[in-house]
């Protein structure tokens, strides 16, 4: 099997990319370039695996657990990688 290479373009820089998941309730923030990966969300005695699962595509999945779950869960994140906003009703 070849071996591939990728590269960033100049312009790319990982540190500026930001994914939102948004279950309707609450939207989950991450940052993967500035991720230390503590493991601390997905880990089954500290994190919300039903959340946060990083052998799935997307690996966060908001509707998983309940926002109120959610919440305490991202403000365990030691990096603070992982934030979150409350969605407005309209």
């Amino acid at each position: 099997m070849p071996h591939l290479n990728f590269h960033r373009c100049k312009n790319d820089n990982i540190n500026d990319i930001t994914k939102k998941y948004t279950n309707g309730e609450v939207t989950i923030v991450w940052k993967p370039g500035t991720c230390i990966h503590s493991t601390v969300c997905w880990k089954k005695m500290t994190g919300l695996p039903e959340v946060f699962n990083p052998m799935e595509r997307p690996w966060i999945k908001p509707e998983g657990a309940s926002m109120e779950r959610i919440v305490e869960q991202v403000k365990k994140c030691p990096s603070g990688v992982l934030s979150f906003y409350f969605n407005e009703e309209e």
